[in-house]
């Protein structure tokens, strides 16, 4: 699906463009497609050589579901010794909090097409659970222990 976008960002920068087709959800759920991201990248990382690419200038880059991925995939690989460091990670529109979806970002798009608020959450529990049974309580925001909210709020909240 982003064989066109890699193709133009390839030409345009001079880079090598790497695309992970990881397997999607609802047929495989979390971590499937985490894990197919984070083998590839691993692998990638291990063969820079034989692909001729300069250890000091791999980026991962992911958009919505895949910016999900590409954050998961550089917290995990940010403490590994045994690979070259990622340069940097290009998140667009990323799925990165499911706590709380009335967050004012939300509310000010809950009816901007193409990602209707409704909809972030619907995907974003396939991803998660590979089933769509709780989208009332997610939306209203019930999903979440009072305690683990209380916790989040420094990093999840309005302020």
């Amino acid at each position: 699906s982003h064989e066109r976008i890699c193709q133009y960002i390839a030409k345009e920068s001079g880079s090598l463009v790497v695309s992970v087709g990881y397997r999607l959800a609802p047929e495989h759920k979390y971590p499937a497609a985490y894990e197919d991201c984070l083998n590839a990248t691993q692998h990638f990382l291990q063969h820079l050589e034989h692909y001729g690419v300069d250890p000091a200038r791999v980026i991962v880059c992911g958009d919505s579901a895949g910016g999900n991925l590409a954050a998961a995939v550089s917290q995990t690989l940010a403490g590994r010794s045994d690979l070259p460091r990622l340069r940097a990670q290009i998140l667009i529109y990323p799925g990165l909090q499911a706590l709380d979806f009335n967050l004012p970002s939300y509310q000010q798009n809950r009816g901007v097409p193409l990602l209707f608020r409704e909809r972030a959450v619907f995907y974003a529990l396939l991803y998660v659970q590979g089933d769509t049974s709780n989208l009332e309580e997610v939306l209203e925001g019930s999903h979440i222990p009072p305690d683990m909210r209380l916790k989040y709020s420094k990093w999840v909240s309005p302020d």
